[in-house]
C-alpha cells in the first residue's frame, strides 16, 4: 500500500488504528504522520510509534492521500476549515466522530471532497476492532476499495447504510467498554472464590474471546451456543436464571440505548 495516510488528532483511538495498522505489516511506519496540541502528545507518540507527529494540522493534511479527523466532534468544523484549502484534490477524508452525517461534513468542506463516515473501535490496537463505514458519492469502487484494505488491516470492516450509523457506536464502538467491565466482574467473582487476581483475568478474557470467537465462526445463534452450555439441572443455567432475574439483557440493552441518543446529539452540537 504505497499511500500517505496522515491523522489529525493523536488520542487513544487513533492511537489504536495506528498500532493496528503496523503490526499488519501493510503500512510502515513511514507512511504515516499526524498532529497532536500537546507537546507530549507529539513526543510520547513519536517514541511509541515511531512515526511523524507535528503540531501543524494544515501540513499533515497537504502530504495525505488518506486523511483521518480524530479529533473531538465539537472541533470538527474549525479543523476543517483549517485544513480544506490545503487538502490534496485526490485525498480521502475519513470521518470517526459519532454522530457527524456525511452531509454535515459536505457543507463544512464546502467543495466536493471524498468522505467515509467511520464508527472504529479501541481493539484495533490488537488487529481486532470492528469497524463500521459508509462513504458519499465522490468515491469510485476502487477508492472504497482502498478504505476497506485499509480499514482491514486493524481487525473487521463492515459498510452500513448511513441511516443505521448512529446506531453503530453503542453496538460495537462502545461495547468494549461493557465487555471489559463484564471481564472485571467475572475476575472479582473469581478472586472471591480464591482465584489468584492474575489467573482470574486471563481465565475470563480468553472465554469471553472464544465466546466471540465461537459466534463469528460457528455461524450459530448465540441463543444456541448458550442453550448448548446449558445443561438440564446444571450449574450454567442457575447462572442464567440469575442472570435473566437481574434484567442482564436489558440492562445492556438500555445502556446501548443511552449510548445511541448521546452520539448522535454530539454530532448535532
Amino acid at each position: 500500500m504505497n499511500y500517505k495516510i496522515g491523522f489529525i488528532g493523536c488520542g487513544n483511538m487513533a492511537q489504536a488504528i495506528i498500532g493496528g495498522m503496523l503490526q499488519s505489516n501493510i503500512v510502515e511506519s513511514s507512511q504515516i504522520m499526524a498532529s497532536a496540541r500537546s507537546e507530549v502528545t507529539i513526543k510520547s507518540v513519536n517514541e511509541r510509534f515511531s512515526i511523524q507527529v507535528l503540531s501543524d494540522n494544515r501540513e499533515v493534511s497537504r502530504q495525505a492521500d488518506i486523511l483521518f479527523l480524530a479529533v473531538k466532534p465539537d472541533q470538527y468544523a474549525e479543523v476543517i476549515e483549517e485544513i480544506r484549502q490545503h487538502m490534496k484534490e485526490s485525498a480521502i477524508v475519513i470521518s470517526m466522530a459519532p454522530g457527524m452525517t456525511l452531509s454535515t461534513l459536505e457543507d463544512n468542506f464546502i467543495r466536493k471532497v471524498k468522505l467515509v463516515r467511520t464508527m472504529p473501535n479501541t481493539p484495533s490496537f490488537v488487529r481486532e476492532g470492528m469497524t463500521a463505514f459508509c462513504s458519499n458519492a465522490f468515491l469510485t469502487e476502487n477508492d472504497e476499495n482502498l478504505v476497506r484494505t485499509l480499514l482491514e488491516t486493524f481487525g473487521r470492516a463492515e459498510k452500513v447504510e448511513e441511516s443505521l450509523m448512529d446506531a453503530i457506536p453503542a453496538v460495537s464502538g462502545s461495547s468494549p467498554a461493557y465487555v471489559f467491565m463484564m471481564i472485571e466482574a467475572l475476575a472479582d467473582g473469581a478472586v472471591k472464590q480464591g482465584i489468584s487476581r492474575q489467573q482470574a483475568y486471563k481465565l475470563a478474557a480468553q472465554a469471553v474471546l472464544g465466546a466471540a470467537k465461537m459466534v463469528l465462526e460457528t455461524g450459530k445463534h448465540p441463543a444456541q451456543l448458550k442453550d448448548e452450555v446449558c445443561s438440564p439441572g446444571g450449574a450454567t443455567i442457575e447462572a442464567v436464571a440469575t442472570l435473566e432475574q437481574r434484567q442482564f439483557k436489558g440492562t445492556i440493552i438500555a445502556a446501548m440505548d443511552a449510548c445511541g441518543q448521546k452520539a448522535k446529539s454530539m454530532g448535532e452540537k
